[in-house]
């Protein structure tokens, strides 16, 4: 497996990358309470009325979780092991195992960093948190990627000018931030089932799609996550399927670069 290879494989796993906004298809939603009224007319979200989704959130102190992932980078796949913990708003910290269990890479992600030990060619890379860029939009923020990791809605999305479409069982909220156009579905539960954002200046689309949630003591989280994302001439697709989940566990992150891997840009 090439470095370079390495390196995005580890990025889709841990971030889970960002996805193509392939099906333009509308989605709407309504929920007692949230929206009384049918309508197919997008109207603008009063604070008050997005508190029922803003509440629906998963707020913990730490996630952890092991998930199979099965991935396409521009047409080469590799079915990789996940084990993923989260200190949140300050630490996504991921190892990456491949073929018989063998640990191939470890990432550590702060909102300011971002450091890749590749334990295949023994480097490292360090990078400001700006170095996903170049898989995805620079609207991205450290908020979102742990946002989509638990199956939790984007916050930023969460904002009072958004609009929403509501019919039968489903919600769409939908707006731009700058340049970044984004739609957000919610189904039974207020849960989240789709996030798509894109950037058609900057050739770049994502479509996140949750499904199966399951209860995981008080806290529900998608089973399964799949991601399909479009960068320029990047195309990566992410198949993530959680088998253990846990919250609010006392855990650790270790994360030692040894004394002869060799940092590469």
């Amino acid at each position: 497996m090439k470095e370079n290879t390495l390196n995005k494989l580890l990025i889709v796993c841990c971030l889970l990358a960002m996805v193509s906004c392939k099906a333009r298809k509308q989605l709407a939603y309504n929920t007692p309470g949230l929206n009384k009224a049918n309508t197919t007319t997008p109207v603008n979200k009063t604070a008050a009325e997005l508190i029922p989704i803003r509440m629906k959130q998963s707020s913990f102190t730490s996630f952890s979780a092991k998930a199979h992932s099965k991935l396409n980078i521009n047409g080469s796949s590799y079915d990789v092991t996940l084990n993923l913990r989260i200190n949140n708003d300050k630490e996504i910290w991921a190892s990456v195992t491949y073929l018989l269990g063998i640990e191939i890479a470890r990432v550590k992600i702060t909102p300011d960093s971002i450091i890749l030990i590749n334990k295949v060619q023994s480097v490292y890379v360090k990078k400001p948190f700006s170095y996903i860029y170049d898989f995805t939009n620079s609207q991205v923020n450290y908020s979102m990627l742990q946002a989509l990791l638990v199956g939790n809605a984007i916050p930023s999305l969460l904002n009072d000018s958004t609009n929403y479409r509501a019919v039968n069982d489903s919600v769409t909220l939908s707006g731009s931030l700058q340049d970044l156009m984004y739609k957000l579905v919610l189904g039974p539960g207020l849960r989240v089932t789709q996030t798509n954002l894109s950037n058609q200046n900057e050739g770049l689309s994502m479509q996140v799609s949750n499904n199966a949630y399951i209860p995981s003591g008080n806290y529900q989280v998608p089973s399964q996550i799949d991601i399909a994302s479009v960068a320029k001439d990047k195309k990566i697709q992410v198949n993530l399927k959680y088998y253990k989940v846990d919250f609010n566990l006392q855990q650790d992150y270790p994360f030692n670069i040894p004394d002869d891997y060799t940092p590469v840009n």
